[in-house]
């Protein structure tokens, strides 16, 4: 009795140190502003709500999905950083609950915890990971395992297509996940023939209701004109190219703490779920969502914390699962290792909200780009063209307040400083040229960081467009983070 009553004591002292963790998160983040990332998606999804095609007319290398999601958004709800507050929050919670709907056969405290867990880590990482489209590819990987675990347990063949659907709608947004889709196909088989039943009719529902989405999505593009500018981006920029860029400091700023104490309770998991040989079908399919999240961080080799997000879904699953279990074996060490390791990851993640929830970057990068959309209000007119040199520090978003399109369809400029050598690079910077003499803009925006490095200097490794600067323009105004050229008027 006394066990019973300590058990429980540890499991509700351990969910309502998550519930108070989640929810000073979501209040501390309340006023977060749309930074980062997801104003450029913003970005693309008004320029396609205006006629602009995708790839064709905007050089991006994101997958159909993200525009979609982001066109839905915009048209919705708006730009507005409470909309986006709206959507990662309403997107937290559907994750949350898809984590719960996967760990509920193990137990009440497996079905609180892990959703807790996900929820918090999601939040403790910032405004700049809110939206992120890893994070929102989650509740589809979710999903699709929940709908493969559900018929290996014994429901029909059409909770497959279902998960297949969920699955295809996330390869909409990162291709990556078919590595997940063609694991859970080999598990079906695995299962079938273990059953002694046919692989055929179970895999065909996966794969189709996988395939569904993005040949929809496709045929949108195809409709738009721009199917065959998707394909360059991606087997002449995108593979070859782009996927080799990385930094190598990036890895530095990953929440190195907090995932080994995840990892450690993992291990704690598997090793308790091997010795008493509680592993079920169930168990393998949250498994191979371990594995596919550990390839989607490795195999994009950026290094970057929200790539992260597949695999922390998965573990939140399962890490509160043999809790109760162990709480009710005879020896009380495992649980307490249990309990260690969990409460180090509420402790770390707790820790990690509290450095980056107010980061003071995420502001600076606010005020930057309040400052740059008052300066173009005050020197563009209806109608005129700037053309912005930038990444994610916010010449876009600017764009976007003021409702200002490019004269090219070069979103960023990363793309014109690295493997300047190859062939398709040239391409790029030749058309860069070219649609800026052809249309020329009233003001060209450098911004000051550049990506993976440089600064201003970096415009001089692209000669033609330093003539052009120099020539054509002249410098209007420098301010914090960037510069402002204005089209030189000739009599």
């Amino acid at each position: 009795m006394a066990a019973r009553v300590l058990a429980r004591a540890v499991e509700v002292a351990l969910i309502g140190a998550l519930g108070l963790l989640v929810l000073w998160l979501v209040w501390a983040s309340r006023r977060w502003p749309l930074v980062h990332d997801a104003p450029i998606m913003h970005y693309i999804a008004w320029r396609i709500s205006e006629g602009a095609a995708p790839y064709r007319d905007l050089f991006d290398m994101n997958f159909p999905g993200v525009y979609l999601f982001h066109l839905a958004v915009v048209r919705l709800l708006g730009t507005g950083d409470a909309a986006w507050r709206a959507v990662d929050l309403g997107a937290t919670l559907v994750t949350a609950l898809l984590v719960a709907a996967l760990a509920a056969p193990w137990g009440r405290i497996a079905a609180t915890g892990g959703p807790l867990v996900f929820a918090a880590y999601h939040l403790a990482g910032g405004a700049w990971v809110a939206g992120q489209r890893d994070f929102l590819l989650c509740p589809f990987l979710l999903a699709g395992a929940l709908g493969v675990a559900a018929w290996a347990e014994g429901s029909s063949a059409w909770s497959l297509v279902g998960g297949g659907i969920a699955l295809g709608a996330g390869l909409t947004i990162k291709p990556h996940a078919v590595l997940f889709v063609a694991a859970l196909a080999v598990f079906i088989v695995a299962r079938a023939r273990r059953a002694g039943s046919g692989a055929l009719v179970p895999v065909t529902g996966l794969v189709l209701g996988a395939a569904l989405l993005p040949l929809a999505v496709t045929a949108w593009v195809a409709a738009r004109g721009a199917l065959g500018a998707w394909r360059e981006i991606v087997f002449d920029y995108l593979i070859p190219l782009y996927s080799r860029l990385s930094r190598a400091t990036d890895v530095l700023y990953l929440p190195w703490q907090v995932w080994i104490a995840i990892a450690a309770t993992l291990a704690l998991t598997f090793i308790r779920l091997a010795t008493t040989e509680r592993f079920t079908a169930r168990h393998t399919v949250v498994t191979l969502g371990l594995g596919y999240g550990l390839v989607h961080f490795v195999g994009q080799r950026k290094g970057w914390d929200y790539h992260l997000y597949p695999l922390v879904a998965f573990a939140a699953v399962l890490l509160f699962a043999e809790l109760a279990p162990a709480f009710a074996a005879p020896r009380p060490l495992f649980a307490a290792s249990l309990v260690a390791g969990l409460v180090a990851i509420v402790v770390l993640v707790g820790v990690r909200g509290e450095r980056t929830v107010d980061s003071g970057w995420i502001w600076e990068k606010e005020r930057r780009v309040t400052a740059l959309a008052n300066d173009l209000g005050a020197r563009t007119r209806p109608g005129d063209l700037v053309q912005v040199l930038d990444t994610t520090d916010g010449g876009l978003h600017a764009l976007l307040r003021r409702r200002l399109a490019e004269p090219t369809r070069f979103l960023y400029d990363f793309h014109f400083f690295h493997h300047v050598d190859a062939p398709m690079i040239q391409r790029l910077r030749s058309e860069f040229v070219r649609d800026l003499t052809a249309r020329p803009p009233a003001l060209v925006v450098v911004m000051e960081a550049g990506w993976p490095t440089g600064g201003y200097e970096r415009v001089d490794a692209f000669p033609a467009l330093a003539t052009l600067l120099a020539t054509e323009y002249r410098l209007a105004r420098e301010a914090d983070g960037y510069r402002i050229y204005e089209k030189r008027h000739t009599s």
